[in-house]
């Protein structure tokens, strides 16, 4: 879900070709959920192969880092861990509503009501433990690097940005900032279009550049005010917030408290919404399990591989795969000739 702060970023639109070299720690589980949401058939059902087998998260994944691999971009996939304590509760709240889905889409089929059909269906997305470990796969097969996070994802990608490993976090949600990421890529489409919130319709979209420190200072917070402005509307460790306060009001309760943390949140009662105390929340934004114990190192493609998942397994067309694999041979020839080029 992330945090509902977008109204408050501060970002610039870029291009693609802005990016190339660049290292980009991609937040795997976002990336993953878009395509099962987003890749289905006109009756909202997921792509799937002749025995069953969905493939919709394959078919996205394929084409994205294709696309951005021949556009120079450095992808490394990070993926989520073990999920704190505070987030448990979260998460069976969204197994509740897929299941809440789950029953208006049949519903929907059994009125035969094609549209009510396709909304319902990508609201019951569910990314299931062998969906995760055959993309990861398809990703070392395509000659990516994965860092497996002790716990949020997101954590870890901010941490690698902070720390000079990564240029910018990729995901929608607004949550690595809140982890110290210094730049947040958003809308990296390869598409140049998304789906509208619970609309069937599209909308046509560039990446996008958060920068932390320029968000900062246009609210006038530092980053442990941006986690209590965070607090006050909800994350996804005290889901929903306090009731009644937006991000606007968040930013006046901070403009009158400044540092007085404790004052702040006696006066929206928080102890009336949550059963556990703010700092818990506080502190595990601040405190989040990170890893330095990873390698980054891009190989080659192992087209065998990748042909065996997609085509041979999962029956994608030949003629597609085959095509997306010699552009980047292509494209990684021509960096080899450009890079020999510059040697002499």
């Amino acid at each position: 879900m992330g945090v509902h702060i977008s109204e408050l970023l501060v970002s610039k639109e870029i291009d693609s070709a802005d990016l190339r070299d660049k290292i980009i720690a991609v937040d795997a589980h976002l990336f993953l959920y878009q395509f099962l949401t987003t890749i289905r058939q006109r009756d909202g059902s997921l792509l799937m192969d002749s025995k069953g087998s969905v493939t919709s998260h394959l078919s996205g994944l394929f084409s994205r880092n294709a696309r951005f691999m021949q556009q120079g971009l450095r992808l490394v996939y990070v993926f989520d861990g073990k999920p704190p304590e505070l987030k448990l509760q979260e998460v069976k709240r969204r197994t509740m509503l897929k299941e809440a889905a789950a029953q208006k889409y049949e519903d929907a089929k059994a009125a035969e009501d094609l549209e009510a059909m396709k909304k319902y269906a990508s609201r019951t997305t569910k990314l299931t433990s062998d969906m995760i470990e055959e993309a990861k796969v398809l990703i070392s097969a395509m000659g990516l690097p994965i860092i497996e996070a002790p716990s949020e994802g997101e954590a870890q990608a901010a941490h690698m940005v902070r720390t000079g490993k990564a240029y910018a976090v990729a995901s929608q949600d607004a949550d690595c900032l809140l982890f110290g990421s210094p730049r947040l890529l958003r809308n990296l489409s390869i598409a140049g279009k998304r789906k509208k919130a619970n609309k069937l319709a599209f909308e046509t979209i560039k990446p996008e550049m958060v920068n932390l420190s320029y968000t900062l200072n246009n609210l006038s917070l530092d980053q442990d005010q941006l986690i209590v402005l965070s607090m006050l509307v909800g994350t996804d460790f005290n889901y929903g917030g306090i009731k009644g306060i937006g991000p606007k009001n968040a930013l006046k309760l901070l403009a009158k408290y400044k540092d007085d943390f404790e004052g702040l949140f006696a006066e929206v009662k928080w102890s009336d919404f949550f059963s556990v105390p703010w700092t818990e929340v506080f502190y595990l934004f601040k405190k989040m399990p990170v890893t330095d114990d990873y390698e980054l190192e891009w190989k080659p493609v192992n087209r065998d591989k990748v042909y065996e998942i997609m085509v041979e397994k999962h029956e994608f067309s030949e003629q597609r795969i085959n095509s997306a694999l010699d552009k980047l041979s292509e494209e990684k020839e021509k960096q080899t000739q450009k890079g020999l080029g510059e040697f002499f």
